[in-house]
């Protein structure tokens, strides 16, 4: 997500991670937690603090974090019944 909206959230960083772009390049970003909710699930998650020009995205680890699923056929998401375990 943006700097400025995680700020603006009261959200702070507490710490940074390594990212490799797909283009191979390696990026420090600043982490932080952020309660998040969607389809009436409501979860904690681990949030990424970007910079000007990096892209906003909602990875898988959030969606299964909130027991959800995209539904392959109509690219929806959907709340999923069961987790897979391994």
């Amino acid at each position: 997500m943006p700097r400025h909206i995680l700020e603006r959230l009261g959200i702070r960083p507490k710490g940074s991670w390594k990212f490799r772009t797909v283009d191979g390049r390696t990026l420090v970003r600043e982490i932080g937690e952020a309660p998040v909710e969607c389809m009436g699930e409501r979860a904690t998650r681990i949030v990424v603090f970007a910079e000007e020009g990096d892209a906003t995205i909602l990875r898988v680890h959030a969606l299964e974090g909130l027991r959800l699923e995209v539904d392959p056929v109509t690219k929806q998401l959907r709340k999923t019944e069961v987790l897979l375990a391994l």
